[in-house]
């Protein structure tokens, strides 16, 4: 079986990463395009991979008959028109969230991949291949903690860029709490409020952090979040489940535990790419062999698809007028099994 031809779209940090992956911890695929807004740069990158060329236009990279699937690490506005381009082309594509930045955008890609019958887009939701997420969830699906009941979260930053604003703590940070909710219990969310707490004094000006999700799902499981991405300490995630019958919490960083001189304590994780570098490469290496498999199956994805993109645009899009309101907000979608099927 050859390897994948893969073109990256997007070369800064995250999609240079990927790069780095699929070069050299990725089986079964090799970089063979990449590109980005900055020209230089995409040749920068291209220059230090064998066989590896840069493509000015990002459509044209997508076109590519030395193109076998894509990996989209463009900005989010971006993504509608290379998500439908790859459509056009039948050809497989990981996305880096969001799927794309409104809720109708997303659902006119969902609705064309259901037309074209095959199953092409998978969504970078990354912590669905976390080991411990993963171990949760397993522990849930063989009813270790009875029914599911809550979900406690923490999600902090030490800082943000300066383009950063309220509503983005929501889109881009709350996002990834929405996909874990609707992955562990595996059902929608249904409302969502978001609560301003005393704002942070060394938050960026205009910038309301913390904030506080609360969201529920349809058969009225609770979940609450705790946003604060300006915390100047490191980077932690957390997630608690409690259950009829137990709880678990994971997401602790218990690395080693050193007791010197008074003092007790270890190492918090710097950065989302330590935290998570494990889980990426998982979702990297499944998503390659799924591609490979798709071949005879029809389905090029193993995680989360394209509806699962389309479902957290309209979380958040209910928890960006809450931020604004301060009320509960109902979650608008589509029924999924109204969607026309080829």
């Amino acid at each position: 079986m050859s390897d994948l031809r893969i073109a990256v779209l997007g070369v800064g940090i995250m999609g240079a990463d990927h790069v780095e992956r699929l070069s050299s911890r990725i089986a079964g695929a090799r970089v063979a395009v990449v590109n980005d807004f900055l020209t230089e740069k995409a040749e920068s990158v291209a220059a230090g991979i064998p066989g590896c060329r840069a493509v000015g236009d990002p459509l044209d990279a997508i076109a590519d008959p030395d193109v076998d699937a894509v990996v989209l690490a463009t900005p989010g506005p971006t993504h509608d028109k290379q998500l439908l381009a790859c459509l056009d082309h039948r050809k497989p594509v990981l996305c880096e969230k969001p799927l794309t930045t409104d809720v109708e955008s997303s659902l006119e890609v969902v609705k064309w991949e259901t037309e074209l019958g095959v199953r092409l887009i998978q969504v970078g939701f990354m912590r669905r291949f976390d080991d411990e997420y993963m171990q949760l969830k397993a522990l849930m699906d063989a009813d270790e903690f009875g029914r599911p009941l809550m979900l406690h979260c923490v999600h902090r930053n030490p800082a943000v860029p300066p383009s950063f604003d309220s509503s983005m703590v929501v889109k881009d940070s709350l996002v990834h709490e929405v996909d874990v909710a609707r992955f562990l219990f595996d059902e929608e969310i249904t409302s969502i409020q978001i609560i301003k707490p005393a704002t942070n004094p060394g938050a960026p000006q205009g910038i309301q952090d913390p904030q506080i999700a609360i969201m529920r799902t349809s058969s009225g499981k609770h979940v609450d979040v705790e946003l604060f991405v300006t915390t100047g300490v490191a980077y932690e995630v957390r997630t608690e489940l409690v259950g009829e019958k137990g709880s678990a919490l994971i997401g602790l960083d218990v690395g080693l535990i050193r007791k010197q001189s008074g003092r007790w304590g270890g190492q918090i994780t710097p950065g989302f790419r330590e935290r998570f570098g494990r889980a990426y490469d998982t979702e990297f290496q499944r998503w390659v062999n799924a591609v490979h498999r798709g071949q005879t199956t029809g389905d090029y994805t193993d995680g989360p698809v394209a509806w699962d993109g389309y479902a957290a645009a309209a979380v958040c899009a209910a928890g960006v007028e809450s931020l604004q309101s301060g009320r509960p907000v109902d979650v608008s979608m589509v029924d999924r099994v109204s969607i026309p099927r080829a």
